[in-house]
This record gives C-alpha cells, structure tokens and sequence, in this order.
C-alpha cells in the first residue's frame, strides 16, 4: 500500500467562508475552526467541505471495494485493469499478498493467450476471464479527490477497522496534511 498527498486547497477560502458565517474575521474563523471541526451534527463543519485534498493511492481491491462507500464530495481516477492488465506477465509484486503460484500462472497463460489472439471477440472473452481470475490482493492506484468533512467521515468510521490498510492509510494522510487538527481532536480536547 502506498499513500501520498498530492495537493491541498480551499483553506483560506474556508476560513473566509466561515468568517461571513459569524459575521467576524478571517484570522478569528483560524482560531475557532478547530473547535468548530468536531462539533456533533457536523453543522459548525461545514467549512470542511471547502478543503480538498488529492491523494495517490495504492491499495489492493478489497479495500477500494470499501472506499467506494465514501463518495460524496470526491473522486477517483484509477489504473485500468481494461486497458493495463494485459500489457505485461504479472510476477506476484502487483498484489498486497502473493496468490498462488498456480494461480499467477493461469493468469499468465490466459494474458499470453490475449496477446497472441487478434480475434476482438476472443480478446474480450479472454479479457473478462482474465479479470474474473483476479485475486482481491490485486494492487490498484488511484488519484483520489476527496475533502476534510469526507476525510474526517472516514477516520471515525475507519481508524478501528479490522483492514489493517485502514489504520496505515489514515496514519499516512493525517502525518502528510496541512491540518490534521480538523480530523481529529488534539488530545488536550478530547
């Protein structure tokens, strides 16, 4: 698995949004919004909404199955198993645990079969099979868009979660943006 931010934006426009709200200063929105981040009901949060961040992220397929439920107010752009699968023999790296070798071989005779074929009907036969053979440790990268209020949706639901990735990924982001605080209460608050 692999985690990286990419880019953030919105904060300064968040704190002017939020300064309009209580009819008061930018630099008095800075000092109330991490207070105002985790407030029950998530109402005072809504600035959240306007910090977004862009993530590349590599994580094996069972887990984006789970980062699916996280997709309102973000984004993905993902590597194509359609259109990059096929392209090369796979050797057991491109998965989170190696499958079995009779397995990784199969795949491989069948990506061979797709490549030798110029028959479309048969490449896609082929390449539907192929992807049906894919263990769910397969690794997928993906850019992923998503702001603080989904960010923060996903720590409460996820930082417990039995998918060690979950922990590892939540880690990795809080240490890499610009305000964990918004994420998480400092510990002098809680």
């Amino acid at each position: 698995m692999q985690v990286k931010v990419l880019s953030e934006h919105g904060y300064n426009e968040a704190m002017l949004g939020m300064s309009l709200s209580y009819n008061s200063t930018v630099e008095r929105a800075k000092i109330i919004a991490p207070t105002l981040a985790h407030r029950p009901g998530g109402g005072h949060g809504k600035f959240l909404e306007s910090i977004y961040i862009w993530l590349d992220v590599t994580f094996p397929r069972y887990v984006w199955q789970e980062a699916s439920t996280y997709r309102v107010g973000n984004s993905m752009q993902s590597e194509s198993t359609m259109h990059t699968l096929m392209k090369k023999k796979l050797d057991g790296s491109e998965f989170e645990t190696s499958p079995l070798m009779i397995n990784l071989e199969f795949i491989n005779t069948l990506i061979n079969d797709y490549c030798e074929i110029t028959d479309k009907e048969r490449k896609n036969e082929l390449m539907l099979e192929i992807k049906g053979q894919l263990p769910e440790s397969f690794l997928q990268r993906r850019v992923w868009c998503l702001n603080y209020k989904n960010l923060q949706n996903i720590y409460w639901q996820r930082i417990d979660h039995r998918l060690p990735q979950w922990k590892e990924f939540l880690t990795t982001v809080l240490s890499q943006i610009e305000h964990p605080e918004f994420i998480v209460k400092p510990l002098t608050e809680k």
